[in-house]
């Protein structure tokens, strides 16, 4: 199952609010914001074209409020966005939000560690396709929330909390 087919409301996986952050910049962009970046999607239906403008040919549709993105370019108006899938598409950017939310996109729940430290307890695990909103990053720990329950996670286990761009 992808992305296009989950329901808005994130259908078997837990949806959870936003977080914030973003990465240092490379170049300047229209946005002002940097480049890799990541962001959500504002809304439970975004249209995902070929090219930046209504004139390019629909890619897809997204249905999920929330879904992680990571910006890879932008103009004024659009954002050249990478999802967790590894596609790559066009999204207006009235559509996305500069809240950051994470996925497990492995196969089996992630556990989410009571501590910042290698064998520290699971305080709760984050499903498989599984959302959760991104609290902070820190040497090599990322912090996320999900369902009222904190953990932690090492930096790259879940798709959003990687500074490196993850679409070439």
């Amino acid at each position: 199952m992808d992305f296009r087919q989950l329901a808005a409301a994130g259908g078997a996986a837990v949806v959870l609010a936003a977080g914030a952050g973003a990465f240092a910049a490379d170049r300047t962009t229209p946005s002002g914001y940097p480049v890799p970046r990541y962001v959500t999607l504002k809304f439970g239906t975004v249209n995902a074209r070929a090219g930046p403008g209504n004139d390019h040919r629909l890619l897809y549709v997204y249905k999920v409020r929330g879904l992680p993105l990571q910006v890879v370019a932008e103009t004024s108006e659009w954002r050249r966005i990478c999802d967790p899938e590894g596609r790559i598409a066009w999204v207006h950017k009235r559509t996305t939000d500069g809240r950051r939310n994470v996925i497990n996109m492995g196969a089996r729940p992630q556990a989410l560690s009571h501590r910042p430290k290698a064998g520290s307890e699971p305080a709760a695990f984050l499903g498989a396709r599984a959302m959760a909103s991104l609290v902070r990053c820190e040497k090599g720990w990322c912090k996320v929330k999900a369902d009222g329950v904190a953990g932690w996670v090492r930096e790259g286990a879940l798709w959003g909390t990687a500074e490196a761009p993850q679409c070439r």
